[in-house]
């Protein structure tokens, strides 16, 4: 599989369904992008649960504007390949869950760079369907799992996201992850249905276990 970033280029089997976010759950990215700024005499302080208003000169402790912020943000998804590493586990996990059910990357990142992802996915052996777009995540799970009377999770470490998907796809099983250790203290707290993942070993076992949950319900409907 290597589609490009329109949901219909997808194809899914008769099985369940797995959509992941990239950034800081299969890839890395406040590491590496904190290595970036530094690269240009900028860093990015563990203070809150943002970029804008942590990054800041190392020369002279000024705060970097959103502007420059996101100038830095498009330099380096241009250059992510050389900065960018799978998270701990990602890579094995992923490719066992894959036997037993569909894996859909879902990037909120412009599609502009969808190339670049994608052969850095492909070079880390991760050649799943990738989709990038700046649009909510929501409707585009909802549009993916399509009403299929089959097992859908979804797996971000942005709180907004998961709730996005919780308003349009109820019965999906959210699971938050973070790769770094030195922001995660400041994410907010799971709501509702969203369950922590504490990482990829986690993620699978909840993940094996909605699988299970769902075919024991199809075998009995009246368990």
């Amino acid at each position: 599989m290597d589609t490009a970033t329109n949901i219909s280029q997808v194809r899914l089997g008769d099985r369940p369904l797995v959509v992941c976010d990239i950034d800081e759950v299969v890839l890395e990215f406040l590491t590496p992008f904190t290595a970036f700024l530094r690269s240009h005499s900028y860093d990015l302080l563990p203070r809150s649960f943002r970029l804008y208003g942590n990054i800041v000169s190392l020369l002279d402790g000024s705060e970097l504007d959103k502007a420059a912020i996101d100038s830095f943000e498009e330099v380096f998804f241009a250059n992510q390949h050389l900065w960018q590493r799978p998270a701990e586990k990602a890579v094995d996990t992923l490719q066992a869950l894959s036997a037993d059910a569909d894996i859909v990357f879902l990037t909120a990142m412009p599609p502009r760079h969808h190339g670049i992802r994608r052969e850095f996915l492909n070079q880390l052996d991760l050649s799943f369907d990738l989709i990038a777009t700046e649009e909510p995540k929501g409707p585009v799970v909802a549009r993916l799992h399509d009403r299929r009377s089959l097992p859908v999770a979804f797996i971000d470490d942005m709180q907004r996201n998961l709730l996005s998907v919780a308003d349009h796809l109820p019965e999906c099983l959210l699971l938050t992850m973070m790769a770094n250790a030195d922001f995660k203290p400041f994410a907010p707290p799971p709501v509702g249905n969203i369950v922590a993942a504490t990482g990829w070993d986690h993620a699978a076992e909840l993940l094996r276990a909605h699988f299970a949950a769902d075919a024991l319900t199809s075998a009995n409907p009246a368990a």
